[in-house]
């Protein structure tokens, strides 16, 4: 069987660095909806397109435009082995499509990164200052933080409700975050 995974966690967790990692240690693609996105709309695919029309507006993706950039990643030849989803599923209803897509074989696991809010807010305000980005000021995020709770939360409790979810601190270097991952992914 495949390894089948989904990283989660809220904005600063250290998701796409540790994504990174497990995936490389477990020779598997990373699928991050991000990626995806911007992928097709360089392409100029007409799901690229479609995804441009709403982010231009800053609107969120609807779900069918996401699931079928994921639908086409899944069927290339990479996967076969397996994947680690980066940032899909985040809602109830994309949990439900994901099933779909994945049929019998479903997945193996799904990480969720755990870090207090006021370390998260540290860590992203920081990133802010050395990055420029003008999205991390303290209020955004922690408005992103709250839509994060309150629309995760259910996800997390629909994967723990069927024994799949695996929670892991979040906080330490990323070495030692890395290291617990790999125990907990190695128990599969």
């Amino acid at each position: 069987m495949s390894t089948r995974l989904v990283i989660f966690g809220p904005p600063g967790a250290g998701k796409g660095t540790q994504a990174e990692k497990l995936a490389t240690d477990l020779n598997i693609p990373t699928i991050s909806t991000g990626d995806l996105f911007r992928s097709h709309m360089s392409e100029g695919s007409e799901l690229g397109h479609l995804a441009a029309s709403y982010i231009s507006r800053g609107a969120l993706v609807p779900d069918e435009v996401t699931v079928g950039m994921l639908r086409e990643r899944l069927e290339a030849k990479d996967v076969h082995n397996g994947f680690l989803l980066d940032g899909f599923p985040r809602t109830l209803a994309q949990i439900d499509s994901l099933d779909d897509l994945l049929g019998e074989e479903g997945l193996s696991a799904v990480i969720e990164l755990q870090v207090p809010d006021e370390e998260l807010v540290d860590r992203l305000v920081k990133r802010g200052a050395e990055s420029g980005r003008s999205d991390d000021t303290e209020d955004v995020i922690r408005n992103r933080l709250a839509v994060y709770h309150e629309q995760t939360a259910p996800v997390a409790d629909k994967y723990r409700q069927r024994g799949q979810l695996i929670t892991i601190d979040g906080t330490g270097s990323i070495d030692e975050i890395a290291t617990r991952i790999r125990e907990a992914v190695s128990r599969l």
